[in-house]
């Protein structure tokens, strides 16, 4: 079941978006949803059959705003070198425990908004990722138990800023600057995904810059979740994201960075495209 976090300009609004256009929750009479309630299975076949019947009302798609299903996550984790493909582009050993790194939660922004390019000699470049947002309190949890705390997943387009990331030795700033995490479009909950298994592809100015499957983890979703909460207790709303395939543009040659005037577009199977034009500061 695909979710929608959403503004019809009186306030944000959750809704499950299908080939009919977006069921609006705030009808449905247990309202709108928390994360922990897209972890219950009951839940979402109740939600299901209400949106059949018809029980909800639909609004058209092309007349609202699209929003981060998670405007300010409490935390979001990164794992780094986590796709064989791109560990083989970096000529880098495939790691024996996940690379973790963080970004800012401030630097989330919602479908369609812009990518801001702070200038200067600053290189901007993208990274396709397939974001599993936390939806309950998760500590020490056992791989096989992880889908029991995921309330979905989500697309995040990892844009880094390089320069920064490499003078000062370390990814938190280079990561963090304010727009580059954007988050959606819709947010996939329900046992009928495999985040295993799905296509990834990201395009530049509808020029295909990355393009692989999550076949491709080092560690998949079950085993990352499982050793972050092994050592940090994740809350509902944290995301945590898996990596990037081969193809990113500062190991093209010669590196294709992103530049304002530039539309990214990442796209994973399932969950939809998450398309964000770049502009100047």
């Amino acid at each position: 079941m695909r979710f929608v976090r959403y503004s019809d300009g009186s306030g944000p609004a959750w809704g499950v978006q299908t080939d009919a256009g977006i069921h609006a929750l705030a009808a449905d009479p247990a309202g709108e949803p928390s994360y922990e309630d897209l972890t219950n299975q009951r839940y979402l076949d109740r939600l299901a059959s209400a949106v059949d019947d018809g029980a909800l009302p639909v609004v058209d798609p092309d007349e609202v705003d699209r929003l981060a299903p998670v405007p300010r996550p409490g935390k979001i984790v990164c794992a780094g070198l986590n796709y064989h493909d791109h560990a083989e582009e970096q000529d880098e050993e495939v790691p024996d425990v996940p690379m973790l790194f963080s970004k800012a939660s401030t630097a989330v922004t919602n479908p369609g908004s812009p990518i801001v390019h702070p200038g200067g000699d600053e290189q901007v470049d993208y990274e396709v990722e397939l974001a599993a947002v936390i939806g309950r309190r998760a500590t020490d949890v056992d791989e096989d138990e992880v889908d029991d705390y995921v309330a979905g997943y989500t697309v995040l387009n990892d844009v880094s800023g390089r320069d920064a990331q490499m003078s000062d030795g370390q990814f938190f700033r280079g990561k963090s600057y304010d727009t580059f995490a954007p988050l959606g479009p819709t947010l996939v909950a329900g046992d009928e995904f495999d985040p295993n298994a799905v296509d990834v592809e990201l395009r530049v100015n509808g020029e295909t810059k990355q393009s692989s499957n999550t076949e491709q983890f080092i560690f998949d979703i079950h085993e990352l979740i499982s050793y972050i909460s092994a050592d940090m207790t994740l809350e509902p709303g944290d995301v945590v994201t898996t990596g990037t395939p081969g193809g990113v543009g500062i190991f093209r040659d010669p590196p294709e960075l992103l530049e304002p005037g530039d539309t990214c577009e990442a796209e994973i199977e399932g969950i939809g495209t998450l398309e964000n034009p770049v502009v100047a500061e």
